[in-house]
């Protein structure tokens, strides 16, 4: 397993607590912190996929965008580091 990417995870964090700020909300939000337990709504999680694709570059393939994948700052920072990962030949 890869070791994780601290620069990926700050970005992601700063993402997400952006979005929190823009609902005047706070919370410490750790790497396994629910992002609906921080206060994200499904608005919000629209706005935050939108703001991962802006902030790594690429596009979320339709079949990332899962509940799985939007838990937490963990299941998006390997979501996130899979896009990012070099195409490999089968």
């Amino acid at each position: 397993m890869q070791a994780f990417d601290t620069d990926l995870r700050n970005r992601i964090t700063k993402l997400v607590k952006n979005i929190l700020a823009q609902n005047s909300l706070t919370a410490d939000v750790m790497p396994s912190t629910k992002l609906v337990d921080a206060g994200l709504t499904s608005m919000d999680m629209v706005n935050l996929m939108l703001g991962v694709e802006a902030e790594f570059d690429f596009t979320i393939p339709q079949t990332e965008i899962t509940p799985e994948n939007f838990q937490s700052v963990e299941t998006l920072e390997r979501m996130v580091a899979t896009q990012l990962q070099p195409a490999t030949a089968a």
